[in-house]
């Protein structure tokens, strides 16, 4: 295949967002787990899609999975993510996974720092409602306590 015939593809804007370091779960929040199932810790993720009907807890993203380092497109929670910005993607492998999930055109560079700004409010108070009531743990490594969050 020569260059001619290499297709490509047009940098399109998303929201990219990292994965919390460690996140807060089990009974009462006590246990701390790093990362997600399918992301590592610190993780960049791009947002290919929010589901706005129940509020914004669920997003759809685009990331290197924790493995096996191959480029994975899967929907996750919005209070395991932090630090959203709008961000020009030009990745030819995330463009890829764009197109297979149909969402090829981005979200427009307006659009997506709306986005970002309205996701990092979410998340921060999905965050605040995992245990409400319950004790940070002795020296706990959760992104609320490590950046001083509120909550």
């Amino acid at each position: 295949m020569n260059e001619s015939e290499v297709p490509r593809h047009e940098p399109v804007w998303l929201v990219a967002a990292n994965v919390v370091a460690w996140r807060r779960c089990g009974v009462g929040g006590q246990e701390l787990r790093p990362g997600t199932k399918c992301f590592k810790g610190g993780a960049k993720v791009y947002v290919v899609n929010a589901y706005w009907g129940p509020g914004g807890d669920r997003v759809t993203v685009v990331g290197r999975e924790r493995h096996t380092s191959r480029w994975i497109v899967i929907d996750t929670a919005t209070r395991h993510l932090h630090g959203f910005r709008p961000k020009l993607v030009h990745t030819p492998r995330v463009l890829e996974r764009l197109r297979a999930a149909g969402h090829e055109r981005g979200l427009g560079a307006d659009y997506a720092a709306d986005v970002s700004v309205t996701l990092e409010r979410y998340a921060r108070q999905y965050r605040a409602e995992t245990a409400p009531y319950s004790p940070h743990p002795d020296r706990c490594l959760c992104h609320a306590c490590l950046t001083g969050e509120p909550g």
